[in-house]
């Protein structure tokens, strides 16, 4: 898997140029390039169907690699702001007892959306120092599950995110893509998320 940017909406006081940062990013880089597929490869390889691959088994070894660091997957991300708790994909907690997050979008343009809102929310009320979402470029999102959300769709609303009130913290994106395209890999198989296939 390749990282082709890092957008940074958000890097104010001295989090983002902090050890504790340069250690997370440095996580989630590792954890991003540990994505393979077929999953007993070196690189990320798709096949090149429109359409033709899910979305949630890219994310695993991310995942697994970030568990492994002592982050949390799925945990419940209290927000004073909101009534119940929302999930995340993965949290770690820091030395100020806040928390970094990371989200691997998954779902429609809309759950973009969610997610970057959730995390700037939890900026917002103090429990998040930061967090990271993570997308498929426009290269990449024409042979993964459909409408799913990508980078170009949502980078118009970066000045929006950009615009908060906040002075400490990080919040970014990441766009990812494949190293390559083959017939000869599988596709990566669709689950199904509600009613949706991913």
């Amino acid at each position: 898997m390749k990282i082709l940017k890092i957008e940074y909406l958000i890097r104010a006081g001295k989090f983002g140029e902090s050890r504790e940062f340069e250690e997370i990013i440095d996580d989630v880089k590792k954890a991003i390039l540990s994505v393979t597929w077929p999953p007993e490869s070196s690189s990320f390889i798709l096949y090149p169907e429109k359409k033709a691959n899910g979305v949630v088994p890219i994310k695993k070894n991310c995942m697994e690699y970030l568990k492994q660091q002592g982050w949390k997957l799925e945990h419940p991300m209290l927000i004073a702001s909101r009534k119940k708790p929302g999930k995340v994909d993965a949290i770690k907690k820091l030395e100020d007892d806040r928390y970094s997050a990371v989200e691997w979008e998954t779902g429609n343009i809309s759950s973009s959306h969610r997610a970057l809102n959730k995390i700037a929310v939890g900026m917002l009320d103090g429990i998040l120092a930061g967090g990271i979402l993570i997308l498929p470029s426009r290269g990449m999102y024409q042979f993964l599950t459909d409408r799913v959300g990508n980078y170009p769709e949502i980078e118009p609303y970066f000045p929006l995110w950009r615009s908060l009130s906040i002075d400490k913290g990080v919040l970014a994106v990441i766009e990812i893509e494949h190293d390559g395209l083959s017939h000869d890999v599988p596709p990566i198989k669709k689950g199904t998320d509600g009613r949706a296939k991913r």
